[in-house]
């Protein structure tokens, strides 16, 4: 069974900096990415950044271009978001997902196969 955990959110203030991590377990497929995803009260979750696992290819929204940076642990089997100067508009609740077809790109969430439970970042003074 796939499983993910997604954890590190929290209050911070504008400026700050939080790493979101994204354990995952249970994989039986060779290929894969994993993307965060964004989502506010009211709308859909939207993809911020990515990483492939076959190849370390990685994508970032144009929002968080310069200010996230996404990595990985082959070892922990764990994918890492740094969040560096925080935005209050960066506040949502952020989820990790996988994608088998190991896409890495501005992908809706329906084209993602396994979802964690979703971690809440809350940016504000």
């Amino acid at each position: 069974e796939v499983q993910l955990q997604a954890s590190g959110g929290g209050l911070v203030q504008p400026g700050g900096s939080l790493r979101l991590s994204c354990q995952a377990s249970g994989f039986t497929f060779k290929d894969y990415s994993i993307a965060w995803f964004h989502q506010v009260p009211g709308k859909g979750r939207e993809a911020v950044s990515c990483i492939s696992k076959t190849d370390g290819s990685t994508y970032y929204a144009d929002s968080v271009k310069g200010r996230f940076s996404i990595s990985s642990d082959t070892a922990k089997n764990t994918v890492y978001l740094q969040m560096n100067s925080l935005k209050p508009e960066d506040t949502g609740v952020y989820y990790c997902a996988v994608d088998s077809y190991a896409r890495v790109g501005a992908f809706p969430s329906w084209a993602y196969d396994y979802w964690g439970q979703g971690t809440l970042v809350t940016v504000s003074s």
